[in-house]
């Protein structure tokens, strides 16, 4: 029998980097996978590498009438479900001095707002024995400049993982949170068009990193699935996957 056959996982934030590479995980062994994202090439391209055994769902992690309507498409098509990852996020890169309202909010709305009412609205359907997974980031823990609203969203989703876990602990269902270091993922590139900074930021970055690199999507979705089907004596966790950086 494969691994995760017969699972059923939502992934909030899955046609690219790390929940792209988990629900390929999860679909190579026999899981059901539900992936959302919000740009139609985005969608495209998922559906094009996913096939036709996933569904790609058009939803804006940050639209709670968008949550809405995922959490009635989750029910009608699976009924139950065994794993929710909300691993939508993004960060924009900006010194407070100029820091805008509209950024501020965009940044908590999307890292913030919406996984917490991802999981209002859908944890009514994860089984006695399944799990949330949120994605953080070291961003959480470390001073970084110029991604302070991005920390601070990310914080406060490390603080619902605890108290989430807290909450769920009556019927049976962990949460806990990945918290990746530098990945090597699209973010940077929607970050910083400009090549030359990207490329220069992403020096510093590797250079920092007692790893002296980045990690890749596929390590993360290995500590993802860890964390959701065979971390079962653990809940109100964050795991860190950073080459160190958090730790040393």
């Amino acid at each position: 029998m494969e691994r995760y056959q017969g699972k059923k996982v939502v992934i909030i934030g899955g046609t690219s980097g790390i929940g792209l590479a988990t629900a390929k995980m999860l679909l190579d062994g026999g899981a059901r996978v539900l992936v959302t994202g919000r740009s139609q090439a985005g969608l495209d391209s998922a559906q094009k590498e996913l096939g036709n055994g996933a569904l790609v769902v058009s939803s804006d992690a940050r639209s709670l009438t968008d949550i809405d309507a995922l959490a009635s498409r989750v029910k009608a098509e699976f009924d139950t479900v065994d794993l929710l990852f909300v691993n939508a996020g993004f960060s924009a890169f900006a010194p407070l001095e100029s820091m805008t309202e509209a950024v501020y909010d965009d940044m908590f709305s999307l890292n913030a707002k919406g996984p917490f009412f991802a999981v209002q609205k859908l944890a009514p359907m994860i089984t006695r024995g399944g799990s949330v997974v949120f994605t953080t980031s070291t961003a959480n823990i470390k001073g970084m400049p110029m991604i302070a609203a991005y920390g601070g969203a990310k914080a406060a989703m490390r603080s619902f993982t605890r108290m989430f876990a807290a909450e769920f602990l009556p019927r049976g269902i962990r949460v806990n949170a990945v918290s990746p270091g530098p990945i090597e993922t699209p973010i940077i590139g929607k970050a910083f068009p400009d090549k030359d900074t990207a490329d220069h930021l992403t020096g510093q970055m590797r250079e920092a990193n007692p790893m002296k690199r980045f990690g890749t999507s596929e390590e993360i979705a290995k500590a993802v699935l860890f964390l959701a089907f065979d971390a079962t004596f653990t809940t109100g966790a964050e795991f860190p996957v950073d080459g160190g950086w958090s730790q040393l």
